[in-house]
């Protein structure tokens, strides 16, 4: 009797295992994505540099871009972008519109509902205005004023920037696809806060435009992928890429291309 419940024993634990393991690894996304053969990335397509979106053929180009596609290639699926809105970028993670995101400002209102991958780019804010008020803004509290309009897109970090750094400023929040550069360029907004790596691009394409010459960048802020945040199988392998990545220089590469100069912080 004893040698039965011994051999009982015995298989119930050898096949423990083995069923936690497979049921782990079915709840998983990276599993889904696999399956399916599809990694589903979410994208807004109004963030130049890292992903812009041709509205005439919805081909998406850009920093973003080009790390989800090595990403879909080493994965061996095909890359599939779901548009979506900075105010809907992590309720479409949360409910599976998409596996992940592309690039996010990280911060902790949206790690509360979200998990991240973990950094592998740094940016910085700053103010732009218009190049004819270049003389009249020289510090940030300059912006701080009942007399100044500060426009910004609704989800974006920015939102809540600017009413930390400017509560007597004038707040006007857009809905995309307008975004608050447009605000800035009709003259219905006096400034808008963005990173230093899309003020450079805006800057070069709307030459009306400039970065007040104030004392510094403000919040320097790491980017990195929204994705499910109990999916720890999910989370670990792209954490893992991410890592073989940096060693291998890819992300610095890409920076190059699309003119990112790093922000070490």
């Amino acid at each position: 009797m004893l040698h039965v419940v011994q051999s009982v024993m015995l298989v119930v634990i050898l096949l423990l295992p083995s069923f936690s393991g497979s049921a782990y690894a079915a709840s998983s996304r990276l599993k889904e994505i696999l399956d399916r053969g599809v990694l589903r990335v979410g994208t807004t397509g109004d963030w130049n540099p890292m992903t812009i979106r041709d509205p005439a053929t919805n081909f998406y180009k850009g920093f973003d871009i080009d790390i989800t596609t090595e990403l879909a290639k080493d994965l061996g699926v095909t890359v599939e972008y779901v548009a979506t809105d900075w105010k809907s970028l992590v309720k479409g993670v949360v409910t599976n519109k998409y596996d992940m995101t592309g690039s996010a400002s990280l911060n902790m209102s949206r790690a509360k509902i979200a998990g991240y991958s973990q950094p592998y780019f740094n940016l910085a804010f700053v103010p732009l205005i218009q190049k004819l008020n270049f003389k009249r803004y020289r510090k940030w509290s300059d912006f701080n004023s009942s007399s100044v309009v500060i426009s910004s897109t609704k989800g974006t970090l920015q939102e809540s920037l600017v009413k930390e750094f400017f509560p007597k400023a004038r707040h006007v929040v857009v809905q995309s696809p307008v975004r608050d550069y447009q605000q800035l360029l009709a003259n219905k907004a006096t400034a808008i806060v963005t990173s230093n790596i899309e003020a450079a691009k805006l800057t070069n394409r709307f030459p009306q435009l400039t970065v007040a010459r104030v004392e510094g960048m403000r919040r320097p802020t790491p980017i990195a992928m929204l994705l499910p945040r109990d999916d720890q199988v999910w989370i670990n392998y792209i954490n893992s890429w991410i890592e073989l990545k940096k060693a291998q220089g890819f992300f610095d590469r890409i920076a190059e291309k699309w003119g990112l100069v790093r922000l070490d912080i």
